[in-house]
């Protein structure tokens, strides 16, 4: 009897230690370096985000991987069979604390009180994919001030309202899959490779369905938008515009997934944050592509009306009957069946507010004939800054809680202006490294448009200075709105990398193309006036 009490209680004696950390130097080193951020505590299972009982603020993460307990090394955690639940007790931010969370939670071997992205970091990270996007938006932007010129463009002027709409497919299709990509890759979900696989093939099909609803849809919005204040109604003009848009996005969309599986899949080898990378290089072939296409298809289509007058019509019924083969696949998919029922207010109500940008685009063209080289350009950015924000506030709070659970270090959701851009750390810290980015860019992009003697404009000081308050006022803003909505949709139980990305690059679209107008307006008003200026 005494023997089995000594048993029992040496049983009961190391239970507490191993739960306390306190059985070993490794375990009291663990201990250590867990004081001052959180609490932790093993348990078996999956990873998924689970919120506890007790406590509305307390999260699960689990390991996928079913291997030995929890090895203690050097005052590092290494992969093993246990679940770390994090109840939050210091006051850092969700983009730092999930992200340190996430990168211990996969075993990426860093220390336990967190290795936190640096605003050098993060500037290196993202400059050169946005160099490399603002170039290819530059590139776009002289496609279209080159092809406001072609006889389809000026007989079919209902083109200019799709321009937006069409171009912020990468907001609303590409760039919501490089976020959504980006959050499973950095949770370690593209690790193994049939969930892989199966992620791409599902992801694919849907964009499909997807571009063929907006792009459609869009064709429509542009001949409602041009036939109202005309009140004249082209069929011809109606089937080229439809032929022209469905063709365009399915091509587009198809070409650029297939570039933003392999950049993330990339990313991920190289162990660079993806939110970083992806959706710059999205922007930055979406343009130029998708304009490319756009007035290559319009103009095929345009000298064949009267030859082969069936064509149009083809392309349409075609493209209208492949749909339902497009969304019985992305249905038949876990990963993407969710999003095939859910995903469609968000991306519909973009390409509308994209279309709105679009009719100022089309009603200002015709009096300042410069505006069209830098609408992309300003768009773009805009977009492009604003995108890698929200994916990385979508990624933290994946990392951090459950959706529909705020993390408790999220205070408030509404924060002033002041407090989303002058705190020390997290998203702020992230959101001035992209303000610091657009005068240099802009300016960047500007002097190329200049030195290719490109588009209408002389780059006096005073357009340069209105231009850039423009383009400033618009990230700034943008910026805000990302930090409430992404927050907002996360307490709605609103999955943000499905829905975020196309309400602001939407909302860019039409800030850029209005403050655009607005400044181009302002320029003519003052009398600094070229050929562009409306002479």
């Amino acid at each position: 009897m005494g023997g089995r009490k000594r048993n029992q209680e040496d049983k009961k004696r190391g239970r507490t230690s191993s739960d306390s950390g306190g059985g070993s130097p490794s375990g009291r080193q663990v201990q250590g370096d867990l004081q001052g951020s959180s609490n932790l505590r093993l348990r078996s299972g999956k990873m998924v985000p689970h919120a506890s009982d007790d406590d509305d603020d307390t999260y699960e993460l689990t390991d996928l991987a079913s291997h030995d307990l929890i090895k203690h090394k050097k005052g590092r955690i290494e992969e093993g069979d246990g679940l770390f639940e994090e109840r939050s007790t210091s006051s850092a931010s969700d983009d730092d604390q999930g992200l340190s969370l996430l990168q211990r939670a996969l075993g990426g071997g860093g220390d336990l009180q967190g290795d936190e992205e640096s605003s050098l970091s993060i500037l290196m990270q993202v400059m050169l994919p946005f160099l490399v996007a603002g170039l290819g938006m530059v590139g776009a932007g002289l496609v279209l001030d080159l092809v406001q010129h072609w006889p389809v463009f000026k007989i079919v002027s209902e083109l200019f309202i799709m321009v937006p709409a069409l171009l912020g497919l990468k907001g609303n299709l590409e760039m919501t899959l490089a976020s959504r990509l980006s959050t499973h890759a950095n949770l370690g979900h593209l690790d193994n490779k049939e969930d892989c696989l199966s992620m791409i093939v599902g992801n694919m099909a849907l964009i499909q369905c997807q571009a063929i609803v907006v792009g459609f849809l869009a064709s429509v919005a542009a001949v409602v938008m041009g036939w109202i204040p005309e009140g004249h109604f082209d069929f011809l003009h109606a089937l080229l515009l439809c032929a022209a848009a469905l063709v365009t996005a399915s091509l587009a969309s198809l070409i650029l997934s297939l570039i933003m599986v392999g950049v993330i899949l990339l990313s991920r080898k190289c162990r660079i944050n993806p939110d970083n990378v992806a959706t710059p290089i999205a922007a930055s072939l979406g343009d130029l592509t998708t304009l490319g296409l756009l007035a290559w298809i319009a103009s095929v289509l345009f000298t064949s009306r009267e030859t082969d007058l069936w064509l149009s019509p083809l392309i349409v019924v075609g493209y209208l009957l492949s749909l339902p083969l497009w969304i019985w696949l992305a249905a038949r998919n876990k990963h993407t069946k969710e999003v095939l029922y859910s995903g469609w207010t968000p991306v519909i109500s973009a390409m509308m507010i994209s279309s709105m940008g679009g009719l100022i685009l089309d009603f200002t063209v015709s009096n300042y004939k410069g505006i069209a080289v830098f609408q992309p350009v300003i768009n773009g950015v805009g977009g492009n800054l604003v995108a890698v924000q929200a994916s990385r506030i979508s990624t933290a709070l994946h990392a951090a809680a459950p959706l529909g659970k705020m993390p408790k270090f999220v205070t408030e959701m509404c924060i002033n202006p002041c407090s989303a851009f002058c705190a020390r750390a997290g998203h702020p810290r992230t959101a001035r490294v992209l303000l610091l980015l657009v005068v240099p860019g802009h300016l960047v992009f500007m002097y190329t448009i200049s030195y290719l003697k490109a588009g209408h404009t002389s780059l006096t000081p005073i357009f340069v200075v209105t231009y850039l308050l423009a383009a400033f006022l618009q990230v700034a803003i943008l910026l805000y709105i990302s930090h409430v909505m992404v927050h907002w949709m996360w307490k709605m139980s609103i999955d943000p990398d499905n829905s975020a990305i196309p309400y602001l690059t939407a909302l860019g679209d039409l800030l850029g193309t209005g403050l655009l107008a607005i400044a181009f307006h302002f320029l003519y008003v003052v009398g600094d006036r070229d050929a562009d200026l409306g002479d």
